[in-house]
């Protein structure tokens, strides 16, 4: 499936000739499976590049693993519903968001201990470094704003509102972050240096956006949707280029500038892997198969191995009228890192 052309751009051009080649270079194969076991939900992955490792967040702490073997090389403890993780490299420094507490936890990224911890705002989901303002931010659905925190002290700076509930969010590197907006489909475009919305755009035909990744050398967004499409966005023009199809219940997007392929996992147990075909169509090169709720991911930029993780369930629970539905339960033990390689 193809996008309409979006014109001949020089910058579009650039890009066309490395994804191009991508697509004979073979596709992505599970390679691994490590059994982690453990207790507890999970959220976001974050390859640390400079440690070489893998932070997974799970309910009640972050555990620390070697992706070279997936053996655990120790734990972030006493958080209450973990879900990201940023790197402050600069500083030394590593945060995870807390959400029960709206709280946001930042630790020695050596040593792994926690040095403090500081109240961002409700519902405190997402997280990321940006390198240009050398802040962190958190994207906070519940309380619909951006909590700005220094990363040397650890501590708030301010609130930043988003008029809407934002999912994940990214750095342009340029002095300007993008996020996702749910409850609204739009992407907003924060301005790091005044710490105030200066742009937003619509994402139709996405529905209910989620992961978000960016392509930062042709200043694209790739948006994860629950309608079952990645939305492909200008942040030039400030308007979606396009789209692609992906699989349902989407919870995090990657962008691998190494190869230019575009990632976005699924809950039903699909990574969908896009590229651009040429100048301007994007086309989607595989459907890779993981395991049902294997929704989030990360990758190392340098071998290009994607990551993700989930579980076994067990059967559902009888439904009782007129009460919330419950979850499956996951099996004891059960939980596993999965690596796949190309």
């Amino acid at each position: 499936m193809t996008l309409r052309t979006i014109g001949k751009l020089a910058l579009i051009a650039t890009l066309a000739v490395p994804l191009a080649l991508t697509a004979q270079n073979g596709q992505y194969h599970i390679t691994n499976r490590y059994k982690l076991g453990g207790d507890g939900s999970w959220d976001y992955l974050a390859f640390d590049t400079v440690g070489h490792r893998i932070f997974i967040a799970r309910d009640n702490r972050v555990m620390v693993v070697d992706p070279s073997n997936g053996k655990l090389i120790g734990e972030i403890k006493g958080l209450n519903r973990a879900h990201g993780i940023a790197f402050a490299y600069r500083a030394g420094h590593g945060f995870v968001t807390s959400g029960e507490d709206s709280t946001v936890y930042m630790f020695d990224l050596k040593t792994l201990r926690v040095l403090g911890k500081t109240v961002a705002a409700v519902d405190d989901d997402a997280i990321l470094y940006d390198d240009a303002s050398n802040r962190i931010f958190t994207m906070n659905g519940d309380a619909g704003s951006s909590s700005v925190i220094d990363p040397v002290t650890g501590k708030l700076i301010t609130n930043i509102p988003l008029d809407g509930k934002p999912e994940f969010g990214v750095s342009g590197g340029n002095g300007k972050v993008y996020a996702n907006i749910e409850d609204k489909s739009q992407i907003v475009e924060i301005d790091t240096r005044t710490m105030k919305v200066v742009r937003r755009w619509p994402l139709a035909p996405c529905q209910a956006p989620s992961g978000l990744a960016i392509d930062r050398a042709h200043m694209r967004l790739f948006s994860g949707c629950h309608s079952k499409v990645m939305a492909i966005s200008d942040t030039k023009r400030g308007a979606v280029v396009g789209t692609v199809p992906i699989g349902s219940g989407v919870d995090a997007n990657k962008f691998d500038p190494g190869t230019g392929l575009a990632f976005s996992s699924n809950g039903d147990g699909t990574i969908t892997v896009a590229h651009e075909t040429k100048p301007g169509t994007f086309a989607v090169l595989q459907t890779i198969r993981t395991m049902p709720a294997a929704r989030t991911m990360t990758f190392d930029p340098k071998t290009h191995k994607l990551y993700t993780v989930t579980a076994e369930f067990g059967p559902s629970p009888a439904h009782v009228a007129g009460a919330p539905r419950r979850r499956a339960p996951v099996l004891p033990g059960s939980f596993v890192l999965i690596e796949m390689s190309r």
